[in-house]
């Protein structure tokens, strides 16, 4: 493992191993040159290979021909900001071990060990290679949608940014409701090389998986999102046993008004409000009447999912979802008024009505009286046949 160059006469070693450590002589003639090689050796649990908020672990571990001196080592990310590690053994100054904070996908890059040490005097950068495979997306996203908009939900891997070294696989699940199960609807899996394959889980649920997204990105679009199509979406992804998700909560609104159609004249309707997931502390629900009035805005109360307002009049209504005074987004409902042949038709049909209703009560009550009457006439004419009857049975005794 090892050569000299002829016209220098270097002394090349190949691979250098712990071993290696000790001191070197070059003679020549009566002349002789002694030079002390001190070797460190740094390793990285997991190959240097990590998953997000997975702790690594550094070994260093050093030999020489001399005392093992005391080291003192400094640890620089990959955006050359100290990382301060626990020391969680050191045997006999040979072996120094030390653990990190959890990792996040955007710590993937060199990182450099720094080893000093007085006596004697030793200052030696060591770099490693440290890789997160993760997504882009933070913990936990929360996307607004209205009933019946397009969709798109994606996630963005970081395979292809750091190079990773092996293939892995994942899925994109989803349910409506936290006490509800996960239902699958896609299934992806990556490549040594790189290469992204999808398959589509859920027949039911109805979405599409563009065509032209970007690169290393999971990605679903919902053509008209429904009310019921609300809830958490997670994407999650595996390697070696271990795994990592990131979470989508889509959050959807819808508008609706009672009764529904135009509004007469005199009358009144109700507007309603609704989103799909309970609301945080700070955000809230409002109805307004654009180019209205003060009067004319409506509140929910804290962590309320609906707001309704009663109107009376014509005009465009619009509801926000507002949190820390941040509209995340609107909707609008326009009030229409019935038009005069309709406003004339609905108050016809009402005095219409009305008349018929008060015919109808007259004519029963002539009726009552025609057959009261009737009756009392037939009672009548009965007691004279009676009579009658009763006249011929004397005379004819007679």
């Amino acid at each position: 493992r090892s050569e000299i160059d002829p016209k220098s006469k270097h002394l090349k070693v190949l691979d250098l191993r712990l071993s290696d450590a000790g001191i070197y002589t070059c003679e020549y003639g009566t002349h002789a040159v002694s030079i002390s090689l001190h070797v460190f050796q740094l390793t990285i649990s997991s190959d240097g290979h990590f998953l997000p908020n997975e702790v690594p672990k550094l070994t260093l571990t050093q030999n020489s021909s001399h005392p093992l001196p005391n080291l003192n080592i400094t640890l620089f990310n990959s955006n050359n900001i100290v990382v301060r590690p626990n020391l969680l053994q050191n045997h006999i100054r040979q072996s120094y071990t030390l653990e990190l904070m959890q990792l996040k996908a955007t710590d993937s890059g060199t990182w450099m060990c720094h080893v000093h040490s007085d006596s004697p005097l030793i200052n030696q950068n060591i770099p490693f290679d440290v890789k997160v495979l993760g997504f882009e997306n933070p913990d936990l996203e929360t996307k607004y949608a209205t009933v019946d908009s397009p969709v798109i939900l994606s996630w963005h891997l970081n395979f292809q940014e750091i190079k990773w070294k092996g293939g892995f696989t994942g899925k994109l699940i989803w349910k409506q409701q936290e006490s509800a199960t996960f239902q699958e609807l896609l299934h992806f899996s990556i490549t040594a090389q790189g290469e992204l394959n999808e398959t589509k889980k859920s027949s039911r649920f109805n979405f599409e998986i563009p065509q032209n997204k970007p690169k290393s990105t999971i990605e679903i679009k919902l053509l008209k999102v429904h009310f019921s199509q609300s809830g958490q979406y997670q994407c999650e992804l595996a390697y070696n046993g271990r795994q990592v998700q990131s979470k989508i909560e889509l959050v959807v609104m819808k508008v609706s008004a009672h009764p529904v159609g135009p509004l007469p004249r005199g009358a009144e309707m109700t507007l309603l409000c609704q989103v799909s997931s309970p609301l945080p502390s700070k955000a809230h629900l409002c109805w307004e009447r654009v180019n209205g009035t003060w009067k004319d805005v409506r509140k929910s109360k804290q962590h309320e999912v609906k707001v309704e307002v009663n109107v009376t009049a014509a005009g465009l209504w619009n509801c926000r979802l507002i949190e820390a005074n941040v509209t995340k987004i609107s909707l609008n409902y326009p009030v229409e008024e019935a038009s005069a042949w309709i406003s004339y038709m609905v108050t016809g049909a009402s005095i219409g009505g009305s008349i018929l209703v008060l015919g109808l009560a007259c004519l029963c009550i002539v009726s009552g009286i025609s057959w009261q009457r009737r009756r009392q006439r037939a009672k009548r004419m009965a007691r004279a046949r009676q009579h009658l009857l009763e006249n011929k049975t004397c005379q004819c005794q007679q």
